[in-house]
């Protein structure tokens, strides 16, 4: 211990240390608002993805609702042609009915049923 006194003594002397006072850290901004801007974000995108979604829906919805009235407009017209159809074809099938062109000949033409004796068969033969 002595070598650690004698070299004290023959020290030069220091004059008190003055250390530099620490400066004070500046407090800590929480960042929070830095963190809430991607969860904002990330809630924006969202709901517009949603809109997105619904809105394509909403257009396939009127996508659909178009063809089915289309589709039972068709379905009128088919009823509607299908009942002339059946109705013109019943006139053709009474306008080619005997009696009736009996009274058509009568009244347009002038013509007259033939009698019985009056009517003549020819009979033709094949060719061979």
């Amino acid at each position: 211990m002595a070598a650690w006194a004698d070299n004290a003594a023959h020290a030069p002397a220091r004059a008190p240390s003055t250390r530099p006072r620490p400066r004070p850290r500046p407090k800590a901004v929480p960042r929070a608002k830095a963190r809430r801007r991607p969860a904002l974000l990330g809630g924006v995108v969202w709901i517009a993805a949603l809109a997105a979604l619904l809105a394509g829906i909403v257009a396939l919805n009127v996508a659909v609702l178009q063809a089915n009235v289309r589709l039972d407009e068709l379905a009128r017209q088919s009823a509607d042609l299908q009942a002339k159809n059946a109705q013109l074809s019943s006139q053709l099938s009474s306008a080619g009915a005997t009696p009736q062109v009996e009274s058509l000949a009568r009244a347009r033409l002038g013509l007259e049923l033939a009698a019985p004796e009056q009517q003549q068969y020819v009979e033709l033969k094949r060719k061979r």
